[in-house]
């Protein structure tokens, strides 16, 4: 969706979701969400929210799955039950923001569909409580507890003014066409649209326009409709959809149309029902004739190979559109001192014998110049990158990220050819015998967080303050061990001992164990302190005029202190005749798995690391339906601290 499609969806729906009321949430991709929502005189509905790609309400929700990754739950727990009372677009970007509040608490869901895009809950002072994807880049950081911060704001087509165009097209070193898509926003569509209705040569250089007035109006005339009526459309080529827009435009007055009442049908219409499938399609024939058997293994064989070349540039292009992020300081010297370079009327002859002669470290990076197309090839971190120096690093990026975009949509299509071309040649692959995979029961430690210590002790403790109570009321014998951190959002931890003496390793494991599921992993800190009592030492009864919180309680007597134990994690793969995922203290892990993965304290939310550590078994181990099983995403991220993680080791 382009700036232009958000502003019509949020002019359309706004009225219908405000005061809706926000039910469950959903993920049914990497990128993808789906929100129960219950609008006023209209009931049920379901908006789905797709990071970098679309936002509308759908007639065609997809089945929701069965265990929820940690992501929607923690939306669901800020989000459901709550009313959105506002939405709206960021400066005419394509960034929405839905206001939410339930009771006193407001938050903000901010969706960004430019390059890769995001999903990010915010609270009401825009500081990031989760965000779908954690980024960290140099010039931006998309992370817990950071404050999001908006892009620059660009010119907007629709409250431009003369003065507005003229200074913006007097200070460009591009052309009409492309200064117009960068600097409002509105994307290579519609700036040429406007061209085209303006009677402008699109490529001509826009500080060179003397005549304002014709550009001011073609943008009054184009944008129009998004303050009147709408005429929502999917354009058709041969009978295939191509494109879905919420007005018309003259590039595509020769094309077929299909029409909507609302932007919303058309867009779902484009999203939900085929147009995933416009590249590479088959058309069956009336009946298989034996002598085109020869033609469909050809076929086949072709599809095949332009699929993997799809997926293969499109890993290329999404690479080349990171480095430039993740080498902004330098990306921005460069394209900083070339522009300068051109402003002072240096030719780019001249530019070349200036880098060479330089000693400019990022001159070295600069490998070729392309006057024609005012571009240049810089290596960065081994990757041969092009830029542009008209635009912006941020803008540089973009254009990779939208080439790949394009190529997401070709690997669709040609996954989708490549079945229809196996129907026809009878090679549909067989039904598989199910597999017999393990069935786990549930045992009762597993509500809680939970090891077994490396001489043999089951070590259980809380999630959060209502299980911190159950764990002590419910089940700390008198024969048992007590452990605290010395800080507050610390579980409650229990050794069982079952009368046994409890040996030194197992006090220090369940030390390690309290320290790295406590606040103190949040903090930054490497190392914390510890304590356990004995059961009668444990009370829920405070002194007078003294109150204690749930999941608190009032320690009395002698606290038995493990200083600066350092904080410490691992999850791993047992593949004993019981087949499972466990985790708990490194050490403890050790002891009993197979494979094993250290965590420390990192940058990735528990939701991204889940999903990394589970690509990292599905890579290493050939029983993918086993991992799918036993170790799925939400299964590890029971096992991972609350806070930001990474992997630090893997071992087996």
């Amino acid at each position: 969706m382009s700036s232009v499609d958000v502003a019509a969806i949020i002019r359309e729906l706004r009225p219908r979701l405000l005061d809706a009321k926000i039910a469950k949430i959903y993920q049914h991709s990497a990128d993808e969400i789906r929100i129960g929502l219950h609008i006023f005189k209209e009931g049920r509905a379901n908006l789905v929210i797709e990071a970098g790609k679309r936002f509308h309400l759908t007639k065609h929700p997809e089945t929701a799955e069965k265990f929820p990754q940690s992501f929607p739950m923690l939306l669901r727990k800020y989000l459901s039950g709550g009313r959105i009372t506002d939405i709206s677009q960021y400066d005419f970007d394509r960034i929405i923001e839905l206001h939410i509040q339930r009771g006193e608490d407001k938050t903000i869901l901010l969706v960004e569909l430019f390059a890769r895009g995001n999903i990010i809950l915010l609270d009401s002072e825009k500081r990031i409580i989760l965000p779908l994807k954690s980024i960290s880049f140099r010039d931006r950081k998309v992370i817990r507890g950071e404050v999001y911060e908006l892009p620059q704001a660009q010119l907007s087509p629709v409250e431009a003014t003369f003065d507005d165009l003229k200074k913006m097209l007097s200070q460009s070193d591009s052309d009409i066409v492309r200064t117009l898509a960068t600097r409002m926003n509105i994307g290579g569509q519609y700036a040429e649209e406007i061209c085209l209705r303006a009677g402008l040569d699109k490529n001509a250089p826009a500080k060179k326009l003397s005549d304002f007035k014709p550009l001011l109006n073609a943008l009054s005339e184009v944008f129009k409709p998004l303050a009147s009526e709408l005429k929502p459309h999917i354009i058709l080529k041969d009978g295939k959809p191509i494109d879905v827009l919420p007005f018309e435009l003259s590039l595509y007055e020769k094309n077929e149309k299909k029409y909507f009442a609302a932007f919303n049908e058309a867009l779902d219409e484009y999203f939900s029902t085929g147009a995933e499938k416009k590249e590479f399609e088959v058309k069956e024939g009336k009946e298989k004739k034996p002598g085109k058997q020869g033609l469909y293994e050809y076929r086949l064989q072709k599809q095949m190979q332009a699929l993997e070349k799809f997926r293969s540039e499109e890993r290329a292009l999404v690479h080349k559109g990171e480095q430039i992020y993740a080498n902004y300081q330098i990306t921005n010297a460069i394209l900083n001192a070339l522009k300068a370079a051109r402003d002072k009327g240096y030719s780019w002859d001249d530019i070349k014998s200036i880098l060479k002669s330089s000693g400019m470290p990022e001159a070295r990076l600069v490998k070729s110049i392309n006057p024609d197309k005012g571009t240049i090839n810089v290596t960065l971190d081994d990757e041969e990158v092009e830029l542009d120096i008209k635009l912006s690093v941020t803008q540089n990026s973009q254009v990779y990220y939208d080439r790949s975009k394009k190529l997401s949509s070709k690997i669709k299509g040609a996954l989708y050819a490549i079945e229809a071309t196996k129907k026809l040649t009878g090679k549909e692959e067989a039904p598989k015998a199910r597999q017999k995979l393990p069935v786990q029961k549930q045992k009762w430690y597993e509500q809680f967080r939970w090891f077994f210590s490396s001489d043999g002790f089951l070590i259980i403790g809380g999630r959060d303050a209502e299980s911190n109570e159950n764990i002590v009321k419910k089940y700390l014998e008198k024969r048992d061990i007590f452990f605290h951190a010395h800080v507050s959002g610390s579980p409650a931890v229990i050794i069982k001992t079952e009368g046994k003496e409890v040996p030194e390793t197992t006090l220090l494991e369940a030390a390690q164990f309290t320290v790295s599921y406590s606040g103190i992993w949040k903090s930054g800190q490497v190392s914390g302190d510890a304590y356990w009592v004995l059961p009668e030492q444990v009370s829920k009864t405070p002194e007078s005029g003294e109150y204690v919180a749930k999941g608190a309680f009032v320690i009395r007597g002698k606290r038995n202190y493990y200083k600066d134990v350092r904080l410490g994690v691992a999850v791993g793969i047992i593949f004993n005749e019981e087949k499972r995922l466990i985790g708990g203290p490194v050490s403890a892990v050790r002891s009993k798995a197979q494979f094993v993965i250290e965590i420390e304290p990192g940058e990735f939310n528990q939701n991204d690391l889940s999903k990394k550590i589970y690509r990292m078994l599905v890579d290493k181990f050939e029983d993918k339906k086993l991992i799918k099983t036993i170790a799925s995403p939400d299964r590890i991220a029971m096992f991972l601290p609350p806070g930001g993680s990474r992997v630090k080791e893997v071992k087996m």
